[in-house]
């Protein structure tokens, strides 16, 4: 008889353990800290904001398009001009220059022969705003290069408060224009995106006009230029830009509908908050905090609503 009520005994006791593990396993489960990916799957419609056409822009490469969302509210006479620049057609057959390996890579016009048109030939530098006129979200942590930094309608930002001065900064992806030594010497015709680790140094050096949204593969992945600085040597390595549009003045079945995470809402500082605290199975050490440069700006296809 022993031996027939045993198993049964120690059926009921698995059972039993099985379901209590299981309980245990849901409680471990609730109490985790949000993960970046979990704080996305539950954003809700409104923590999203579509591109404005009128500010993006679209970098045709043989490989495929680089999008590009500018930043009038940070450079209105700088991304005014590139707007005149690309509606009459500037771009569209010169080249990818420059690229430097961690740092930048450069297009623009490499026999500097090309017409402005009807563009400014020089834009008054457009380093910093006043506090006042944007918004700004602060992140908690210190940072080497600014009292603080934050975001800024969805760019990567620096504030200093006693001043009453904001700035965007050189993050990965980041798009700037090149000048001359002079401050008032670019005017948008050859412009640069951050490929490398995050250049802080050039902040408030140059004019910051936009960051790249998608794409930014068909630039961080070219062959490094074996000149000074990064440059091709040879025409033959230029990358050729086989076409700069507005997205305003394409077709709207030829557009991609991207939208990006606001900066400004709840989901982004939960986003903020698991980057600075990551507790995936994987991660033995928390950081407990984050810089500008490495909380992700994400960007999607928009959503049937």
């Amino acid at each position: 008889m022993e031996r027939l009520i045993r198993p049964r005994r120690f059926a009921a006791f698995t059972a039993l353990a099985l379901v209590t593990l299981a309980c245990v396993a849901q409680e471990v489960t609730a109490q985790r800290p949000p993960t970046p990916q979990s704080v996305l799957a539950a954003a809700k419609p409104s923590d999203w904001q579509a591109l404005d056409p009128q500010d993006t822009l679209y970098l045709q490469l043989p490989a495929g398009r680089v999008i590009i969302a500018l930043a009038p509210q940070f450079a209105p006479g700088y991304v005014a001009n590139i707007k005149r620049l690309v509606r009459a057609g500037y771009f569209n057959g010169l080249a990818i220059v420059r690229v430097q390996d961690d740092f930048v890579a450069q297009w623009g016009d490499p026999d500097q022969h090309r017409s402005l048109g009807g563009a400014e030939r020089s834009i008054p530098a457009e380093f910093i705003v006043a506090a006042r006129d944007v918004p700004f979200t602060p992140l908690p942590d210190p940072d080497t290069y600014a009292p603080e930094v934050g975001f800024s309608d969805g760019f990567p930002a620096a504030r200093d408060p006693k001043l009453g001065r904001v700035w965007l900064v050189h993050c990965y992806g980041m798009i700037g224009a090149a000048r001359a030594d002079d401050v008032d010497s670019g005017n948008g015709s050859e412009l640069y995106a951050v490929i490398g680790q995050a250049p802080r140094q050039l902040d408030r050096n140059d004019a910051l006009v936009g960051r790249v949204v998608e794409g930014m593969e068909l630039l961080s992945a070219l062959p490094r230029g074996s000149g000074p600085l990064g440059f091709y040597a040879r025409p033959s390595e230029r990358v050729p830009i086989v076409a700069a549009r507005i997205a305003a003045d394409v077709p709207p079945a030829e557009r991609v509908p991207l939208e990006v995470l606001r900066t400004d809402t709840q989901t982004f500082a939960e986003l903020v908050e698991a980057e600075r605290d990551r507790r995936d199975a994987w991660y033995k050490v928390p950081a407990g905090r984050v810089g500008v440069c490495n909380v992700p700006l994400p960007a999607r296809i928009a959503q049937k609503r």
